[in-house]
């Protein structure tokens, strides 16, 4: 088996094409606490050291890592995984999969999301000059690839398709699926709670969204979308605007660094620590 692999959407992300139909019902995001009940194939890559999240898509698997692994010692072990798995024989996914709600896993909510998102969301976003399209859902949560002037139109977005689909509770940029236990601390909650209802209300109005990536080591990564990717104001926005106002809600963060794409291919402002 050849296995091709493309970068992914982040530096953590490698994308893995086998060459043959991995889900056609795909993409589904698959968690490692999931993974032994839902899906054999995540199941194995999860046994890889390193591997911090697992997409299955129609004709890829997406692989996230975790910050101290290196793609020059996974990508090996990850392409051993995934020949193991198609030589087993077994199911990419369990036929009688189970969420980690416990309920069926959501084939007909999926497709139900995709249709919304073709019929009415893409088009009204293309024609604002972004894009969106279907990531992944589980547990009520759906995940969305948003660029451009999508970011604007979440809350719009997140409307009218919690409208006609009840059961999503939650609308998110799909990066903000992979492990972030930063995230999780009283200061990255007061951090996303204080971006979310001052700093972001504040910025939507030139059609920008600021969102907290990650907080680790006193450092809070912060990622600019919409009108504030690229913009040549960014870095003034960043700076003295919503890093001080973060460094006042939380004086033991020491710096607040830019982590979006401003430029095709790179995260120009990242620095690791």
């Amino acid at each position: 088996m050849f296995i091709q692999t493309k970068a992914g959407e982040t530096a953590k992300e490698l994308e893995f094409f086998p060459g043959q139909t991995v889900l056609p019902s795909g993409p589904l995001n698959v968690s490692k606490d999931t993974a032994s009940a839902m899906s054999p194939m995540a199941a194995r890559l999860y046994t890889v050291d390193g591997v911090a999240d697992v997409t299955l898509n129609e004709e890829s698997i997406t692989v996230a890592k975790t910050d101290d692994a290196s793609w020059d010692s996974l990508r090996t072990l990850i392409f051993g995984a995934i020949v193991q798995h198609f030589q087993s024989g077994d199911p990419v996914v369990n036929p009688d999969a189970q969420t980690d709600e416990g309920g069926e896993f959501d084939a007909e909510i999926i497709d139900q999301i995709k249709d919304l998102l073709s019929t009415r969301i893409v088009p009204a976003v293309t024609q604002s000059g972004g894009d969106i399209s279907f990531h992944s859902y589980k547990a009520g949560t759906l995940y969305l690839k948003l660029q451009g002037s999508a970011f604007s139109m979440l809350t719009g977005i997140q409307n009218m398709l919690r409208h006609y689909i009840p059961e999503i509770t939650a609308v998110l940029d799909h990066r903000e699926s992979l492990p972030k236990p930063g995230l999780d601390t009283p200061e990255g909650v007061a951090i996303r709670n204080l971006l979310q209802e001052r700093i972001n209300p504040s910025i939507a109005a030139h059609g920008g969204r600021a969102s907290l990536v990650d907080l680790k080591d006193n450092r809070a990564y912060i990622r600019l979308d919409g009108g504030c990717q690229g913009c040549g104001m960014a870095d003034v926005t960043l700076k003295q605007g919503i890093a001080v106002e973060i460094q006042q809600l939380v004086p033991s963060i020491t710096d607040v660094l830019d982590v979006t794409e401003h430029a095709d291919g790179t995260n120009p402002y990242y620095q690791p620590s």
